[in-house]
């Protein structure tokens, strides 16, 4: 296969692939293995073998192929000018009409702190083994800007460990401010606001404390924490915004299609299991275990090659009912959104799988939501025992105070706070039902549908029972108060 072949390829191309290249050294075959990072047309990143040797290979192909090639050729020369560790280029090359082409020697073993984060990050926040991830990462990132450096998508998967040294990937990113001399104090402060707001917002009591292993590394300035909090807000802002566009957009996070007949959303990791799920999604609901039919919805426990999920379909209950829904984003849509605002926001909510919305010409009719199941008990359940005494579990009691903190943090109402919408799951309090659940862009908005949504709350236990005064007395009274 030429190299322009591949920009025809699709996100899935059939592998092994055998692409001629050609280096100093004369043509040879890059026989490619498996991809790693796909941007159809544009990008194709994996692992293959080049003249009997194990490489990574970023393949550029499409109109903007050679903007690219130097970008990433730049940022590998930069990296390894200022002696900086980085995975070393082995070949490269760009063909007019072709595309460009790097091989980087391949690290075998090597784990991103990405990955090690995920195997550590389940653990109470800032225990030993997260602080020696985030440790190594600062360390790296200290010396990056020491060398008058930054990267411009900084994040843990561009930091690769292989035995006990890190290496720096991803030379597209790396911009230069003057190299050689430390970064100045402005840049630093923007770069480590989009490294921090890549975290989870539990660890932000502890940046001040993390900061020490990036100034082990590059103490040129003192980095004051207000200054760099409004970085960090500002990036977690754009980050949100921009993740909230990908869960209607085909990219590399989501499948998506939309058209006149309908509009079909799937985690990309998930599209394999989902794609059989939303074409029999009637007839699964019909076999499961239905917890609400008839109305405006149909909700169903069913089971999917030895999976259990949750089905919901909404539906149209008749020509009225039709004719107010057909022209609005449909609450499947909604749902589907704000379940994935609340999971990338670390709040705990069932995952979103799928989402299927059928349109006759656009005009919208029945839509289906495919999410995990949770198997805990609602809050009305589990505190049953307890409503007398008010001697429910201090874990669980700090697990609600913790989620209504985030919930005030984030300025996000429910809308409809009922118990049976609040699941035990893993050792924290999950929401589920979110057809109505708003994040407010104003305090002014946020107050009043927080005081509802606390007075719904309240509701599921009766007044006089202690458990309710127990909890009465730990909620916040209202978002002034929840300091």
């Amino acid at each position: 296969m030429r190299l322009s072949e591949l920009k025809n390829a699709g996100r899935s191309p059939g592998l092994p692939l055998n692409i001629s290249l050609a280096d100093a050294a004369g043509p040879a075959e890059l026989q490619l293995l498996s991809l790693l990072r796909v941007l159809p047309g544009q990008r194709y990143v994996g692992a293959g073998v080049w003249r009997g040797r194990p490489v990574l290979a970023k393949l550029l192909v499409g109109s903007k192929a050679a903007r690219h090639f130097q970008r990433e050729l730049e940022g590998v020369r930069l990296l390894a000018a200022q002696g900086l560790t980085t995975p070393q280029l082995l070949a490269d090359g760009l063909k007019d009409g072709e595309g460009g082409w790097l091989l980087f020697d391949f690290l075998e073993g090597a784990e991103s702190l990405g990955d090690a984060w995920k195997q550590v990050e389940h653990l109470p926040m800032l225990a030993d083994e997260q602080s020696a991830v985030l440790a190594d990462a600062l360390g790296a990132i200290g010396q990056l800007h020491r060398k008058g450096l930054w990267q411009e998508d900084l994040h843990l998967d561009n930091l690769l460990r292989q035995g006990g040294r890190l290496y720096l990937i991803d030379g597209a990113g790396i911009c230069v401010e003057t190299a050689g001399k430390p970064l100045s104090r402005q840049k630093v402060l923007e770069n480590l606001g989009v490294f921090f707001a890549q975290l989870p917002k539990s660890l932000e009591t502890y940046i001040e404390e993390l900061l020490v292993y990036y100034l082990l590394s590059n103490g040129e300035h003192a980095l004051p924490m207000e200054a760099l909090q409004k970085q960090i807000n500002k990036v977690r802002s754009w980050r949100l915004k921009d993740f909230l566009i990908k869960v209607g957009r085909e990219c590399t996070l989501f499948s998506v299609q939309r058209g006149a007949f309908g509009l079909r959303a799937i985690r990309r990791e998930e599209e394999a299991a989902m794609l059989p799920v939303l074409e029999q999604a009637d007839a699964l609901l019909d076999q499961g275990h239905l917890y609400k039919t008839g109305g405006a919805a149909s909700v169903g426990k069913v089971d999917v090659a030895g999976r259990t999920l949750v089905i919901k379909r909404y539906n149209i209950k008749g020509l009225a009912h039709w004719l107010k829904r057909f022209w609005r984003p449909s609450r499947a849509w909604h749902s589907w959104r704000e379940g994935n605002r609340l999971a990338f926001l670390g709040i705990a909510t069932p995952k979103p799988l799928a989402l299927l919305e059928k349109r006759f010409f656009w005009l919208r009719s029945r839509a289906y939501l495919v999410t995990e199941y949770l198997a805990g008990p609602d809050i009305i359940e589990r505190f049953a025992p307890y409503v007398e005494s008010g001697k429910a579990p201090e874990a669980e009691l700090a697990a609600l105070d913790h989620l209504f903190a985030e919930l005030i943090r984030e300025r996000i109402s429910h809308g409809d706070f009922k118990g049976h919408n609040l699941f035990w799951q893993q050792d924290r309090w999950a929401l589920i039902d979110l057809d109505s659940m708003c994040q407010h862009g104003s305090v002014g908005s946020f107050a009043p549908a927080y005081a509802r949504d606390r007075a719904r709350f309240m509701r599921n236990w009766p007044e006089s029972s202690v458990l309710y005064q127990v909890i009465d007395q730990r909620l916040p009274k209202d978002i002034s108060s929840a300091a």
